[in-house]
Formats: structure tokens, C-alpha cells, sequence
């Protein structure tokens, strides 16, 4: 690629991110989150370059690494050079799911709370590379759809301006640049899953199938979300006609629906009760306790709840322990 051409890329992906934005948070100052790593230090320089003065930068120093926070420091001063308004935010990678959820849950939450304003845009680094990764997770763990149809451009406040630039394209840009970048150890170590999706099964399907499965799997992506986008529409006008006032759902009107959009009916009437950490086998426990009867409790739920069933109705009560 000849000089200038990948930072060109860049910058028309996140240009063209930025004016598709809803109101208001088209025109709030945006964060970009940076790891130092090519992808990210494209997206910053590519952002500086379509908002100059309306970029600020959030380098997360998850603490797992010796010298983690030194290099968090590097990242800092590099983004603060170009012109960003830069700050390290340490983190404490704590709680259940492994070390890449925990620090997934960390990290967005200190970028949340780095946002300049309420309506700012997180700018995530996330390229077709690692959408394709993302697919495939999906279908390698069965998590339907939902998974399969991978990460989303804009979801609020998450921006993914380079879902359509290959990861190639942002380490050219970098060079083109002459802005260095740093290679996490992380992102090479074979213990992690995505590791070796990234350098062990991806580089033998394009070998295997002559080339082109990253981006035949964004395209699979996108048309799975084009659906579910469908789907869940005719979901949300679904859940509002089976309602009941007092909130309990009634199951007479559900009972004709095709299963593809009740659960997805199921899904949005749980989460709308602060049911959260829903996987397939809940909403499929819910779906059989929907359709078929004798009235009766017993599907759990996470946060120590539970599905029951009772006088053509749906509704949520804490789990009764037995008495010892």
C-alpha cells in the first residue's frame, strides 16, 4: 500500500462513523480508548485529525502486566503529543469469568466514566479482524445469533469505526505515520481463546477455503444483524400487546407466536425486569414453561429469581429454598 493510503482509510472510516451518529452525541467531543496498540493508535490519530481540539483519550492500565502502568504512561505522553487530551485510568481486574471478562468489565467501566460529556462516544479499536473472531466464538459456543451477529458499529456509547478496515490497514497507518505503537504479550499468548482463533484457526480457514473468511464472516455478521434487527421489532410491538397491566405476561396472545420472535419477547420482558446474565438456555427454559403448561415455578433465573407460571400468566418471584 503506498504511503498515505491506509491513514486515508482510517480517517474515511471514522469520519464517516462520527456523521452517521445520532443526536447529540454527534456533536459532543468524543474519548478514544487506547491500548498503544496499531489499532487503537490509528483510530486516535484518524479522530484527531476529523475533530482536532474535540479529542480526548483514555489509556486503561489493567495492572497485569509488569510495568503496565510505565507503559500506560508512554501511551499517555504519545496521545497528549498529538494533540489529545490524555489520561491513565488504573483499574482492579476483580470478580467472576475469567481474567478477559473481568478486565472487559473493568475497562468499561473506568471508559464510561472518562467520557468529557454524558453524550460522548467511546471510540473502540475494534477492526473486521476481530469481528470475524468474534463470529467464530460465537458459532464455536453455540451462543445463537445474538453472538453470531457480532459487534455493532454504534452501541450507545460504544463507536467501532474500523469494523471494515482490516488490522493490517491500521499497523500500515501507524507506519505511514511514523507513530509507534506496542505490541501487548497478551495478545500473543496462547492460553487465551481468541489468541488462537486469531493466529491458529483463521490463518488455516483463509489457507483451506483460498482466502477471504474474515470478511465473508463480517458480511455473515451483518446480514444476522439485519434480521435480529427485524426480529426484534416485531418482538418489542409483540411484548407490548401481551403485557398486563399490573406487568405479568399473558400467555393466551403469546401462545401463536413463532418461537424466533417469543423469545426474543421473553429476553426483552425479563430484561425490562432487571433480569441480567440471560443466556440461551434460560430463555429456552422460559420458552418451554411458556408454551407448555401445568402451572408451576422452576425455571431459575439470575439474581436469585425465578420463572413461575400460574393463571395463564408469566411473572417473577425470589427462589424459595427448601427448609433445612
Amino acid at each position: 500500500m503506498a504511503d498515505g493510503l491506509a491513514a486515508a482509510e482510517v480517517r474515511r472510516a471514522v469520519r464517516a462513523a462520527l456523521a452517521a451518529l445520532p443526536d447529540p452525541y454527534g456533536a459532543a467531543p468524543v474519548l478514544v480508548a487506547c491500548s498503544g496498540g496499531a489499532d487503537s493508535v490509528a483510530l486516535a490519530a484518524a479522530a484527531l485529525a476529523v475533530r482536532p481540539g474535540e479529542v480526548h483519550a483514555a489509556v486503561v492500565d489493567h495492572g497485569l502486566q509488569p510495568g503496565s502502568a510505565k507503559q500506560a504512561q508512554i501511551v499517555a505522553e504519545l496521545l497528549a503529543g498529538l494533540g489529545a487530551v490524555a489520561a491513565v485510568h488504573r483499574v482492579d481486574v476483580l470478580g467472576a469469568g475469567g481474567v478477559e471478562a473481568a478486565a472487559r468489565r473493568a475497562r468499561h467501566a473506568a471508559l464510561r466514566a472518562a467520557r468529557p460529556d454524558e453524550h460522548s462516544p467511546v471510540l473502540l479499536g475494534h477492526t473486521l479482524d476481530d469481528q470475524a473472531e468474534t463470529v467464530l466464538l460465537g458459532l464455536g459456543r453455540g451462543s445463537g445469533p445474538r453472538s453470531i451477529a457480532g459487534m455493532r458499529t454504534w452501541d450507545e456509547p460504544w463507536l467501532r469505526p474500523l469494523l471494515g478496515v482490516r488490522r493490517a490497514v491500521s499497523r500500515a497507518a501507524c507506519a505511514e505515520l511514523g507513530l509507534p505503537v506496542w505490541d501487548d504479550p497478551h495478545n500473543t499468548d496462547p492460553r487465551f481463546t481468541r489468541v488462537r482463533l486469531r493466529h491458529e484457526v483463521l490463518p488455516l480457514l483463509e489457507d483451506v477455503l483460498s482466502g477471504g473468511v474474515a470478511e465473508a464472516l463480517a458480511r455473515t455478521a451483518a446480514q444476522l444483524r439485519e434480521d435480529g434487527d427485524a426480529l426484534d421489532e416485531l418482538a418489542a410491538g409483540t411484548l407490548a400487546a401481551v403485557t398486563a397491566p399490573d406487568g405479568e405476561l399473558l400467555l393466551e396472545p403469546l401462545a401463536g407466536v413463532v418461537p424466533a420472535v417469543r423469545r426474543r419477547v421473553l429476553r426483552a420482558w425479563l430484561t425490562g425486569r432487571s433480569v441480567t446474565g440471560l443466556t440461551e438456555s434460560h430463555l429456552r427454559g422460559a420458552d418451554v414453561l411458556a408454551g407448555r403448561g401445568p402451572d408451576r415455578g422452576g425455571v431459575a433465573l439470575p439474581g436469585g429469581l425465578e420463572l413461575v407460571r400460574a393463571r395463564g400468566r408469566l411473572s417473577l418471584r425470589p427462589v424459595r429454598w427448601p427448609a433445612r
